[in-house]
């Protein structure tokens, strides 16, 4: 027997039906548009131009008031990518990167400037998983987190800072979030949620930016050379990094040795 109603639930769920097939038809347009374009799709590299340091650094400091350290970084070089190359970079979804601050949504792991630097550089140059042509992606990756932990940061000055007091130089010897930033807040006195520690973070972050330009734009002139010395796996048989003992002591685990 037919039925001469229709239920609301069956009608609900047709019209859902209907929009979510509505849904799904857009998206794959425009996963082929973006496709045709060159877009988020295209195989590595992606195209680079060269970008100016000191421009880099100065969106970046910027960013940072919006998005945050790891966020800054990828918007900084992505959004004049944007311009000067135009896809896939219009299609990258630089904001979806926001997660990065506070070394990942505040938990103090790895500083999202050097997670972002790593994106970028993976992104423009491909990781290492896509090929020997692409190793100096992990390379300029490897050599951000050295250079981070064995500098004097901030290195940047903005032209307008928003905090005009003195900002301290520490060096962490760490790329994580937790010791850099702990060990800043010891020397300058300022606790973490001061305008001058959000500043500092700001000029690491426009530093790292600063930094991983001039690499990309060694890459792109074919004059890059690897710098970074520390290979975790063969130094000490498990991935770390390089100062454990300054903090965890006689609880570091030992890695097996070989059988």
């Amino acid at each position: 027997m037919i039925k001469d109603s229709i239920s609301r639930r069956e009608i609900l769920t047709t019209a859902g039906l209907i929009a979510g097939g509505a849904a799904l038809s857009q998206f794959a347009g425009l996963v082929a548009k973006a496709e045709a374009k060159g877009g988020p799709t295209e195989k590595w590299p992606w195209p680079y131009e060269k970008l100016d340091p000191e421009k880099t650094a100065e969106l970046a400091y910027n960013e940072w008031y919006r998005v945050f350290c790891g966020n800054a970084v990828i918007s900084s070089i992505f959004s004049q990518l944007r311009d000067k190359v135009g896809e896939p970079y219009k299609s990258f979804p630089v904001d979806a990167f926001v997660f990065l601050e506070g070394g990942m949504v505040g938990w103090g792991t790895v500083c999202g400037s050097n997670a972002g630097a790593n994106i970028v550089a993976n992104v423009i140059i491909g990781p290492r998983i896509a090929g020997p042509e692409c190793e100096n992606g992990a390379q300029i990756g490897n050599d951000m987190l050295q250079w981070y932990s064995e500098t004097a940061l901030p290195t940047f000055t903005p032209k307008e800072p928003k905090v005009k007091a003195a900002i301290a130089q520490t060096v962490s010897n760490s790329p994580l979030c937790h010791v850099s930033v702990g060990k800043w807040m010891k020397k300058s006195g300022y606790p973490i949620a001061s305008a001058e520690r959000k500043d500092r973070c700001a000029r690491v972050t426009a530093s790292v930016a600063y930094h991983l330009v001039q690499d990309l734009n060694a890459w792109k002139d074919g004059t890059y050379k690897p710098k970074a010395t520390w290979k975790a796996v063969s130094n000490v048989g498990i991935t770390a990094q390089q100062n454990c003992n300054e903090c965890h002591g006689s609880n570091i685990p030992t890695p097996p040795k070989k059988k």
